[in-house]
């Protein structure tokens, strides 16, 4: 940049306070090189609140200046607000960056950790740089940042890169404002930082590079690595080795949910995956995640990594010394480092104990996990990019709300759980915490509320929460609610769902909500999950829902679907012709459950009529992990593309439009589809029209309700939606009919993004209507 010194221009000297992601990003350096190309002087600091400038010389060169901040931001920088006020002359000799200073009130926001960048990674693999086959090299474009942060202004101090002191090379690139590592704050080399380690049985621990040699061994033989990732443990092994993979499995207690395959580079990962500009873009990015591909023909994948499925989950290498690992090994499976449902590891004691007889050695390294952060999944569909697992690489971002709020914390829901802590007018999604069932998970709960208390410095005035009466995260939020003294907001799990569509799309009127999900509670307990609602962000009214499913053996249902498809059969006045396969005394004792209504509550859950069509067309009976049914149902239907929906009936009361619900009828569905399995019609074209089907009933049932309330947009959430055919073909049928539609971008349409709908919804009441919403608002005091 040119230098906008001039001698004649009156002297000014300027404070500008710089909002948004600008600390460990790089930024003070940039600052550092514009204020001197421009001949400016004065100082830049980090403190709580973002980054402080003041800056002192020519009129037109502080004005330039101003420019050029958001111009020449570097690549990881997020500039949400810059304030500048007139202050007076100090005459400062030269432009300095300085240490960070404290302040009352923290605001600044916490970058992601970022994938290694080209320069680094140059540096790591040429035998000429002294940090050739470092692991843990970076630069202010890259590396460790949310996970490693203790507490904000980010500086070393405040890092678990304290323990580690710069030798005077490193020391020396931190200090030269012409390096690429000029405050870079995890900066170190093999000298003065982290080391790696190998842990293998009883056999003597290997250091450094031989620990690396022995690793890369193991896992060309096929053996099970733990490692020390980004955000937590990691476990490795061949792609290409069948019995490997099953024996991961078993030892993780992992009969068939997919795992994640991480590729040496974009080369390898599209020989195994078919990948568009998006998905590409995707897998190159800083975040790294994994991102959800067709699987190519004849990839030379085991087929155990990813059963029955059709689809390959692929990541690009997001740290040195994953690049270090593939070098040898060009595709390795790489899933998190856990048992079943529970939390990814993030220490070594507590790898050593949870992972023993999984994992058959330990790639560790002594950088502490401050923050643990499992690897984010996104699928890209028609060229948007679509959330399914939010954490390492995109949390903290913020999702904008769009208006100022009272600091809410939301606790979301049982599964797929993350919180939400509202500051200002932004909305701070934590990274997945997991499903709230065991003793470490509701630990970890705590722990991320905790943490992100403090590094936003927000103590909530409001604690959202679901109806649900039973779920951990209500029972924690009431109870702290208590002892807090303040008002606990219960938000309806379905409006929460459609809320957070509209939180992040930046909307707040009132739309057509479409929630598809398994099973949630309804405002009296009933069991509610396919839901089509009016609603805005203060409130929630049903309009319409699908025939209710029994489920006839409560939550045993949802585990075996036959269930269901005996349930949908009975239901429709079908033979049972089609459950030969289930013994008939099994049969018998359902059908009298059903009858008699005895542990077979009844729910209108979209997710449970996939699954009843999927055990009816034969693609399972039993399920080991949540929606693996309705997932494998898709992937046979791809087989297929019949676009020709089986009949349905919206059936609206007599009134019209009144206080009851007009029911979307699925018996004429399951009568049709029972006749075109007893018929022998292809699977695969079975479950094609049943995704036409659903997808042309969303869009009847909206069409009905626009003819009633002149409403023209449509928001889609709910877990259901992360089924890319279901979306796809449900966006471009009402696209079709004239309807805007808003769909997922952000935070995912699963229970994962639940939380920002629940602090959009308890944020929006108290701001906007807070006296309306459907949702109970009581105050507790301690």
């Amino acid at each position: 940049m040119e230098a906008f010194h001039d001698r004649q221009d009156p002297r000014s000297r300027r404070a500008i306070r710089v909002r948004g992601t600008v600390q460990g990003v790089g930024f003070r350096p940039a600052v550092y090189r514009i204020a001197r190309a421009a001949g400016l002087v004065g100082f830049v600091r980090n403190d709580g609140e973002g980054v402080w400038i003041e800056i002192e010389g020519g009129d037109a060169a502080v004005g330039a200046f101003v420019a050029a901040l958001r111009q020449e931001v570097p690549p990881l920088a997020r500039i949400d607000a810059i304030e500048v006020a007139p202050i007076p002359l100090v005459g400062d000799r030269d432009f300095c960056v300085v240490g960070s200073a404290p302040t009352a009130r923290t605001s600044a926001t916490i970058p992601a950790d970022a994938a290694t960048c080209d320069a680094c990674l140059r540096e790591l693999l040429d035998p000429n740089d002294r940090r050739y086959r470092y692991p843990f090299i970076n630069c202010t474009d890259c590396g460790p940042r949310f996970t490693i942060i203790r507490d904000v202004p980010y500086d070393r101090a405040r890092t678990t890169m304290a323990a580690f002191v710069m030798c005077t090379s490193c020391q020396a690139e931190y200090e030269d404002p012409g390096n690429r590592r000029f405050h870079a704050e995890p900066n170190a080399c093999a000298l003065c930082g982290p080391r790696v380690a190998l842990v293998e049985g009883h056999k003597p621990r290997l250091q450094g590079e031989a620990a690396l040699e022995r690793a890369t061994e193991l896992l060309a033989e096929g053996s099970i690595v733990a490692l020390k990732g980004l955000g937590g443990y990691q476990l490795a092994i061949r792609a290409d080795l069948d019995d490997a993979v099953w024996r991961l499995r078993a030892r993780k207690r992992r009969p068939h949910k997919p795992f994640a395959l991480m590729a040496r580079d974009i080369d390898v990962a599209a020989r195994v995956a078919e990948m568009n500009e998006a998905g590409r873009a995707e897998l190159l990015s800083p975040a790294r995640p994994i991102v959800l591909l067709g699987a190519r023909n004849g990839n030379q994948v085991a087929q155990s990594v990813a059963p029955f499925v059709g689809e390959l989950g692929v990541m690009l290498p997001a740290t040195p010394l994953h690049h270090l690992l593939l070098a040898q090994s060009p595709l390795l499976v790489m899933t998190s480092g856990n048992a079943a449902d529970e939390p990814i590891a993030k220490d070594d004691a507590e790898a050593f104990t949870k992972l023993d007889g999984i994992a058959d050695a330990f790639l560790v390294h002594d950088r502490a996990i401050h923050t643990r952060a499992d690897d984010s999944v996104v699928r890209v569909t028609r060229g948007r990019v679509q959330p399914v697992r939010r954490a390492r690489g995109y949390v903290p971002a913020p999702v904008p709300l769009g208006f100022e709020a009272p600091s809410v914390l939301a606790v979301g829901a049982a599964l797929k759980n993350t919180v939400c802590l509202v500051r200002g007018r932004d909305a701070y999604l934590s990274q997945h915490i997991g499903d709230l069932d065991g003793v470490d998970a509701r630990g970890f709960f705590v722990e991320v509320i905790e943490k992100l208390q403090r590094l936003l410095d927000v103590q909530p005035a409001l604690i959202a929460h679901d109806h649900h009466p039973d779920y951990v995260s209500t029972r924690w939020a009431l109870a702290q609610a208590e002892a807090q003294g303040v008002p606990c907001v219960a938000v309806q799990h379905h409006h929460a769902h459609v809320a957070s569509c509209l939180a992040e799309n930046g909307r707040t009127e009132t739309v057509i909500g479409v929630a598809f999900d398994g099973t949630g509670c309804g405002p009296r307990g009933d069991l509610w999950g396919g839901e089509f609602l009016l609603c805005d962000l203060a409130r929630s009214k049903r309009l319409g829902h699908l025939r209710a499913i029994s489920l006839a053996g409560g939550e045993t249902a949802i585990r075996e679907p036959w269930r269901l498809a005996l349930a949908a059969l009975i239901d429709a006045g079908e033979p049972l012709d089609l459950m030969a396969h289930v013994p008939s005394h099994r049969q018998r004792f359902l059908a009298r459950m059903i009858e008699r209504n005895i542990s077979a509550p009844r729910a209108t859950g979209a997710g449970r009529w996939f699954d009843a069509v999927a055990s009816l067309v034969g693609v399972r009976d039993t399920i080991s992990y949540e929606a693996q049914a309705a997932i494998e149902l898709e992937a046979l239907a791809k087989g297929s593309f019949d676009e020709r929906p089986y009949p349905f009936v919206v059936d609206v009361p007599a009134a019209g439009e009144g206080d009851t619900p007009f029911v979307v009828e699925m018996r004429p569905t399951i009568r049709a589809v029972a006749a075109d399995v007893r018929g022998d019609i292809p699977s695969a074209r079975i479950a094609s029209r049943f995704y036409a089907t659903m997808a042309e009933l969303i869009a009847e049932s909206c069409r009905h309700v626009r003819r009633y309330h002149g409403i023209q947009t449509v928001a889609l959430s709910g877990g259901c939606f992360q089924s890319a055919m279901l979306s796809e073909r449900a966006r471009a049928t009402l696209e079709r009919d004239g309807f805007e539609v808003l769909t997922h971008r952000l935070v995912p349409a699963n229970d994962g993004g639940l939380a920002l709908g629940q602090a959009a919804v308890a944020a929006y009441r108290a701001v906007v209507a807070p006296e309306g919403g459907t949702g109970h608002v009581s105050r507790h005091t301690g």
